[in-house]
C-alpha cells in the first residue's frame, strides 16, 4: 500500500494517541491511515525529543518542498524569482506559466521558495503584496455637506455593471502623510487598466485637472465614471462636460460599489504605504508603479496583461 500524506491535524493525533500509549496499529486504525504510514511518520519526522506535532509537520513540509524543487529545472525557478522581483504574486506567476509555458508550479509551492529562500538570507519575500487594512477615509461626508447635482450609481446603466467594455472608470484619491497632497487614481473596470497623478493639493480644481489629463488621451475610451462622495469631486459637472463623459456616484460608505478602484489602491499602497510624503513623489516613480501594475497578469482577467487588454478592446488606446 502507498505511503499517505498525512495532515497536520493527524500529526496531533497521533501525538496525544502516542501520549496514551497506544500501538502504530492502533493509531493507524484510528485515523484511517495504513500503519505503514504510522512507522514511517514516526522515523522520518521524529525529532531530537521525540515526535512533536508541530516540529513533524514541518519536517514533512520541507522534505516534500525540497522534492518538487528538485524536480522543477533551475532555469524555471531563475524565471520564477525573476518575476516575483517585478512584484507579481506567486498566484500571478503560478498562472502565467501555465498560460504561456509547459511548466506547471503551483503558487503553493512558489510561496515555500520563497521563505526557503528567505531562511537561507535571500530577499524574494520583500516582493510579497503587504496585507494591510482597507483604506477608511478621514471625516463623515454627512458633516461636510452633499456635493450638488449628483447623479446616483443606481442610474449608471447596466453595461457598467458587466464590464463589456473598456471606458468606464472608478476614480479615487490616495491620500499622502499629514494629509498633504495626494494621488489620484482611475481604473478601467474591465480591463483593469490604471492611470495615476499626484496632485500637490487635494482640491476640486487640482483633483479635475489631474483627472482631465489623465483621460484626454484616450477618447474612445471615456464612457463612464464612478466616484464616491469625496468632496475633491465637486467639479464633476465641468468634468463631465469637457470629456463628454457621463459621471455617477456611490452611495456613501459603499466602498464596494467602488471594489475594482479600492483593491487597485491597495495595490498602490504596496509602493506607498501610509505615512508616505507625496510631496516629494517624481513622475519617474508614478511610472514605474503604472507600468508595475499596467504589465502583470491578473488572475481576475484569466492572467492577461491590463495595458494589452485594453490597447486591444479600445481602438486607438495604446
Amino acid at each position: 500500500m502507498s505511503y499517505t500524506q498525512l495532515t497536520q491535524g493527524q500529526r496531533y493525533q497521533i501525538y496525544a494517541l502516542l501520549k496514551t500509549a497506544h500501538s502504530q496499529t492502533e493509531i493507524a486504525a484510528a485515523i484511517g491511515v495504513n500503519k505503514s504510514t504510522i512507522s514511517r511518520e514516526l522515523q522520518r519526522n521524529r525529532g531530537k525529543r521525540g515526535y512533536r506535532p508541530q516540529q513533524a509537520h514541518r519536517l514533512a513540509q520541507e522534505r516534500r518542498s525540497k522534492a518538487i524543487r528538485n524536480r522543477i529545472p533551475t532555469e524555471t525557478w531563475a524565471r520564477i524569482e525573476d518575476k516575483l522581483r517585478q512584484d507579481w504574486s506567486p498566484e500571478q506567476v503560478s498562472g502565467w506559466l501555465k498560460k504561456n509555458t509547459d511548466t506547471t508550479v503551483s503558487h503553493e509551492w512558489i510561496y515555500q521558495h520563497i521563505y526557503s529562500d528567505k531562511r537561507a538570507g535571500g530577499k524574494l519575500y520583500k516582493h510579497l503584496r503587504c496585507q494591510k487594512k482597507r483604506r477608511k477615509r478621514l471625516g463623515d461626508y454627512d458633516r461636510r455637506g452633499k456635493i450638488p447635482n449628483q447623479v446616483s450609481i443606481e442610474e449608471r446603466p447596466e453595461i457598467v455593471e458587466k464590464r463589456e467594455r473598456v471606458g468606464d472608470w472608478e476614480a479615487d484619491t490616495i491620500i499622502g502623510g499629514g494629509q498633504q497632497g495626494a494621488i489620484v487614481t482611475l481604473v478601467d473596470r474591465k480591463s483593469r487598466f490604471t492611470l495615476l497623478q499626484p496632485v500637490a493639493r487635494r482640491t476640486a480644481a487640482a483633483v479635475e485637472e489631474a483627472i482631465l489629463d489623465l483621460l484626454r488621451p484616450y477618447p474612445t475610451a471615456r464612457h463612464t465614471i464612478t466616484f464616491d462622495n469625496g468632496k475633491e469631486f465637486t467639479n464633476h459637472q465641468t468634468l463631465a462636460q469637457n470629456l463628454q463623459t457621463a459621471v455617477f456616484f456611490a452611495h456613501p460608505y459603499a466602498s464596494w460599489e467602488r471594489g475594482t478602484n479600492e483593491n487597485t489602491n491597495g495595490l498602490i499602497r504596496q509602493y506607498f504605504p501610509k505615512g508616505s510624503d507625496f510631496s516629494s513623489i517624481t513622475d519617474d516613480q508614478i511610472y514605474f508603479v503604472k507600468e508595475r501594475l499596467n504589465t502583470r497578469p491578473r488572475k481576475c482577467l484569466d492572467f492577461q496583461v491590463p495595458k494589452m487588454l485594453f490597447s486591444q478592446t479600445s481602438p486607438g488606446c495604446t
